[in-house]
């Protein structure tokens, strides 16, 4: 511990500002032009067609009116009142992905991640099962610590008796058509991004701290969101940075010509362990 303390103190000045990189997965770690996304939204439509007996005209509308009010469809359906089981629900949309056809392996993020060592964390709104097939069928399975994703933030619970009355579906396009001062939206039991609480709550129990991270996410909302809570943000898959942004990147492949200072740091870090006259190598560094 004396050791590690001596090394700390001299290296001080020249600490790296950030110790983990956070990043979303879908149309950031691969291109929207992958066509996943696609066929996702077919998939959850059909869902909401077989299984939830939604009328089929309706369903294109309802489905972006959901998405974009609580954060995901999924999370919207639940909030109006339908019932269905999250397993059967992700094993539906996502057990039909033509994983193999759309995602090859990517050896040139791979090395890019593989050259930073430093904390890297998936965050998804994905199940862990198909965060998993991405990951392998990109070939970046080992380059992550962790993956924060449906099944973190929304563990399996024992079913409560609730004290309020069956109220049915909740029509959400007939709220919108017609609005109603006195009507509120219901609220989803669902955590997920872009919800504030969520990620925030995902990070602590992740134990990230945000001053000290890079989030990299697709998606504007939740980059406005990781803004909120303190988090160095990088828009993907534009080179338009949106609000709450502080990079854009066109591909995740851009990492290195936007935030040199991550391998420059990692740089640091390599000559700090092998210079000086204490024996680095047998400290900690975190």
């Amino acid at each position: 511990m004396e050791l590690e303390g001596q090394f700390r103190q001299r290296q001080g000045s020249q600490s790296p500002r950030y110790d983990c990189l956070v990043f979303d997965l879908d149309d950031t770690l691969y291109p929207l032009s992958s066509g996943i996304a696609a066929q996702c939204r077919k998939n959850i439509e059909d869902y909401m067609v077989e299984r939830l007996g939604i009328e089929e005209s309706k369903v294109p509308e309802l489905c972006l009116f959901l998405y974009k009010q609580y954060g995901t469809t999924m999370a919207g359906l639940r909030a109006i009142g339908y019932e269905f089981n999250y397993d059967d629900f992700h094993s539906f949309v996502h057990g039909r992905l033509p994983y193999g056809e759309k995602l090859k392996p990517d050896p040139v993020l791979r090395n890019l991640l593989l050259s930073l060592p430093i904390r890297k964390v998936i965050f998804t709104n994905a199940d862990k099962a198909h965060a998993a097939r991405v990951l392998s069928r990109l070939g970046l399975e080992d380059c992550f610590e962790g993956i924060i994703c449906f099944e973190t933030l929304n563990p399996p619970e024992k079913p409560s008796v609730s004290d309020e009355p069956a109220t049915g579906i909740f029509d959400i396009l007939g709220h919108f058509a017609c609005p109603d001062a006195d009507t509120k939206l219901p609220k989803t039991t669902i955590r997920c991004k872009p919800s504030v609480e969520a990620m925030d709550h995902a990070l602590k129990m992740a134990n990230v701290n945000p001053q000290r991270t890079i989030f990299f996410d697709d998606s504007a909302r939740n980059i406005l969101s990781g803004k909120q809570i303190g988090l160095h943000t990088v828009l993907v898959g534009t080179p338009q940075r949106s609000k709450g942004a502080d990079h854009a990147l066109e591909s995740i492949h851009n990492m290195r010509e936007a935030l040199p200072e991550l391998w420059e740091d990692a740089e640091k870090r390599k000559d700090a362990r092998y210079s000086g006259d204490v024996a680095i190598e047998t400290s900690v560094v975190a």
